[in-house]
């Protein structure tokens, strides 16, 4: 597969962009209490659970889900990354999921959508309007978000996890910071991360990728991407030799294929997780982005 370039700020797609101003000021937004290890599903007896950020003085915010990054075998959902969203006038909540240790793909996926379903149920608790929910990932976590947005009403991805079967686990805006979507091109340019026994992708998978190739195909978000897909917003450093740049570059070629709305941030010197990603500018992108498209 050929790799594909993109310039920085690249918008595919139907992309009209306008000049959103932030929301609210971060110097008189305040923040509720967090409302801290909620659990939200008992998949195989392991607790799921979440935190949440309520900004003190928005009515009825909209509600962005945050999934945490590790290589899906690390962290969790206490490391969350987008709490100064709350001083924007946005509701965050913190999802955790069972990592690679515990079960393989697509246990990862069925939990986050089920983190997705149990907050549409639990909206009225909480006071946040879950009509129209963002999510925002970094690294693996960046990978979950993709594929949530792309799988909307794929059966193999949907799951049960905590139930709420009448509850939608679509989201209507993805960020994705730095997250693979192609585990096959992977497996070809970045073996090292894909094929050796104990990495982050062989715990994930239960094998090789270029082994498990069905397996690699249904959680690579690239292999998903279908007209009815949200919006989505790429920023990925051109120096990141974890996950490779043309990882952000196919999925939003594919959304450009599929004549979506698509835009890559690339950050110029940065690595993996290293550089500006939710400073200055950069965070205002993301702020303009989630107002556009969740806000009513």
């Amino acid at each position: 597969m050929r790799r594909s370039r993109f310039f920085s700020d690249v918008c595919l797609g139907l992309t009209v962009i306008f000049p959103f101003f932030l929301h609210t000021s971060a110097k008189s937004a305040e923040t509720a209490p967090p409302v801290r290890d909620v659990v939200f599903a008992t998949p195989e007896s392991h607790e799921l659970q979440l935190n949440l950020f309520l900004p003190e003085q928005s009515k009825n915010p909209p509600l962005v889900v945050f999934i945490h990054g590790g290589g899906w075998n690390k962290n969790s959902y206490r490391d969350c990354k987008i709490t100064w969203l709350t001083e924007h006038g946005f509701a965050v909540a913190s999802v955790g999921y069972r990592l690679s240790q515990k079960a393989i793909f697509p246990a990862q996926i069925h939990d986050v959508k089920g983190a997705v379903r149990w907050l549409r149920a639990h909206a009225k608790d909480y006071g946040y309007d879950a009509t129209r929910i963002g999510v925002v990932g970094t690294s693996a976590g960046g990978h979950l978000a993709s594929l949530l947005g792309v799988s909307g009403g794929m059966e193999a991805l949907e799951g049960d996890t905590g139930g709420n079967p009448d509850q939608s686990s679509r989201v209507h805006a993805v960020v994705d910071f730095y997250g693979p979507t192609d585990f096959i091109l992977r497996s070809k340019n970045q073996p090292k991360k894909t094929e050796q026994e104990g990495g982050g992708v062989f715990h994930l998978l239960g094998g090789k990728a270029s082994e498990k190739t069905d397996l690699a195909r249904l959680a690579s978000p690239v292999f998903h991407v279908s007209k009815d897909d949200p919006p989505l917003l790429a920023l990925h450093g051109d120096k990141d030799t974890t996950v490779y740049l043309d990882q952000s570059e196919r999925i939003v070629e594919e959304y450009g294929k599929a004549g979506l709305e698509a835009t890559l941030i690339t950050l110029p010197g940065a690595g993996h997780g290293r550089g500006p990603f939710f400073e200055g500018k950069n965070r205002e992108k993301v702020v303009e982005f989630l107002n556009r498209h969740l806000r009513k």
